[in-house]
């Protein structure tokens, strides 16, 4: 089950003026468009497709300076990434500002360093692999589209518009109470515990042409969602218990029955 502790929005705080309320709405409709257009930026971007500048493009710097700005650039996303979602600055966040805008700060920030990161990468055009026949180039092609497809699929699983702030801000500005974290693990969620992870993962490393930037890419990537998971478990026994440790037992991390 990907992360989706959010601040606790049931805890003491002073109620905010409609116009608070209004602002919370618009600042969390703004971070969700800035996360859609950096979320479809990024297929094309690892896809090779329909953007200004995908993994392969730009000047070729000398290798030593693309990896090093490479990897601050994936190490940026991750610090942010892991640090924000963690319940120790969810509370911190939570004594300076409504709880129910901490989803739509996290998704803004994880959408601008995704930015900077399409922004500054360096590529490495180095080819490790090219698949030049159609059946098998189109295949991994397919194959990259349906790692896409899950991992917004899975999204819509387990609420959507939970997991990137709207319902938040939406619940607060009509003055509803938000309703209390429930444990489910609906649809892909019975086969494997993180069906999110495995859509990125499929995505990043089906492709026919493999430059030694996307390789490198893909290879920080996935090392970072295996750290991901681990964080992410460990808070979701924190928080479920016993019901997630059953959980865990049961069902596969990535690999339906394997792994």
């Amino acid at each position: 089950m990907t992360m989706t502790l959010h601040s606790d929005q049931n805890s003491v705080q002073a109620t905010p003026t409609r116009a608070a309320r209004l602002l919370a709405l618009v600042y969390g409709m703004l971070s969700y468009a800035v996360f859609l257009g950096t979320f479809i930026y990024a297929i094309g971007f690892v896809s090779g497709v329909l953007v200004p500048k995908t993994i392969d493009d730009g000047t070729n710097a000398p290798w030593s300076t693309a990896l090093v700005i490479n990897l601050a650039l994936m190490s940026i996303f991750a610090v942010q990434h892991s640090g924000m979602a963690r319940r120790a600055f969810k509370s911190f966040f939570a004594r300076f500002f409504a709880p129910a805008v901490e989803r739509s700060t996290f998704v803004l920030f994880a959408s601008l360093s995704l930015i900077l990161l399409f922004w500054q990468w360096q590529p490495l055009s180095s080819v490790l692999w090219k698949i030049d026949g159609p059946v098998f180039a189109g295949a991994l092609s397919a194959g990259g589209a349906i790692g896409w497809i899950i991992v917004l699929y899975s999204t819509f699983l387990i609420s959507h518009f939970e997991l990137f702030g709207l319902t938040q801000v939406i619940t607060q500005f009509l003055g509803r109470v938000a309703q209390p974290i429930k444990f489910k693990t609906p649809g892909l969620y019975r086969l494997v515990r993180h069906p999110i992870y495995l859509g990125f993962i499929i995505a990043f490393w089906s492709t026919p042409l493999m430059t030694v930037g996307h390789f490198l890419f893909a290879s920080v990537t996935t090392g970072y969602i295996f750290v991901g998971i681990w964080l992410e478990e460990r808070d979701l026994v924190a928080f479920f218990g016993d019901e997630y440790r059953k959980y865990r037992d049961r069902v596969a991390m990535l690999l339906p029955g394997i792994f």
